[in-house]
């Protein structure tokens, strides 16, 4: 795993960006496609930004899967990953080959099925991230499954991830933020070639020190990054300034 630090979030985003669009234009040309997961939340959004503004690549040979949604949430919730990543990705962006949305108004068991049995078709090239306040690596809250072998998973959601979810302002109250998700799991996402994350703001500081600084635990679920040798992190100074590097 390696760390970079950039001056502020506008260049966080930017460096990100290039990076990623630069897996895909590598996966396109190497297999004719690339196999990409995007990550949503406010960390993402200068990321997505350069991402979409990036050059040169053929979005018709690209397939998207994401991390995670509520379940139980409209597809028309301010707070809904499929509303987020249609809005900010997919509607800005020439038609995908293929664009596999998590539905969380479907059975949360079959949907785990269904999206199981098209991420193994599709192995992944490349999966954006972020890191949540309390560690979380998608909605893999701490104590982290860092076991199993299903793509993807239904989880509890913990307080200070819901926390984290109202005080961004995706929801009006605490008690709206649902309890549970479907996350992909700790195991696909490490399944994958290349990892890139985006880590902005002070409020993420402490996360990524328990994260990064200390052993991998499932106590701080992304620390098991740390064992992905084709993972890099982007932090701007804020988010990084409880690292020491």
């Amino acid at each position: 795993m390696e760390i970079i630090i950039t001056d502020d979030t506008k260049a966080l985003g930017k460096a990100a960006g290039n990076a990623a669009a630069a897996i895909i234009r590598q996966a396109i040309a190497a297999r004719g496609q690339a196999n990409i997961i995007m990550a949503t939340g406010t960390s993402q959004f200068e990321t997505l930004n350069e991402i979409i503004a990036a050059k040169d690549i053929n979005w018709g040979k690209v397939v998207m899967f994401h991390l995670d949604e509520y379940i139980g949430l409209s597809v028309s919730a301010k707070a809904s990953f499929r509303k987020y990543l249609q809005e900010r990705f997919l509607d800005q962006v020439p038609p995908l080959k293929a664009a596999y949305l998590i539905d969380g108004e479907a059975d949360p068991d079959a949907e785990c099925v269904r999206l199981a049995t098209l991420i193994a078709e599709h192995p992944i090239d490349l999966c954006m991230s972020g890191i949540g306040e309390n560690g979380h690596l998608a909605f893999n809250d701490p104590p982290a499954d860092f076991d199993t072998e299903a793509p993807y998973i239904v989880v509890n959601l913990d307080d200070a991830c819901r926390n984290q979810q109202f005080g961004e302002g995706w929801f009006n109250t605490f008690d709206e933020v649902p309890r549970q998700a479907i996350s992909m799991s700790v195991k696909q996402i490490l399944r994958s070639k290349h990892i890139i994350g985006s880590v902005p703001d002070r409020r993420k500081a402490e996360a990524a020190r328990n994260c990064f600084k200390n052993p991998v635990s499932n106590l701080f679920p992304a620390s098991i990054l740390q064992t992905h040798d084709q993972c890099v992190f982007y932090f701007d100074t804020e988010a990084a300034s409880l690292l020491n590097l």
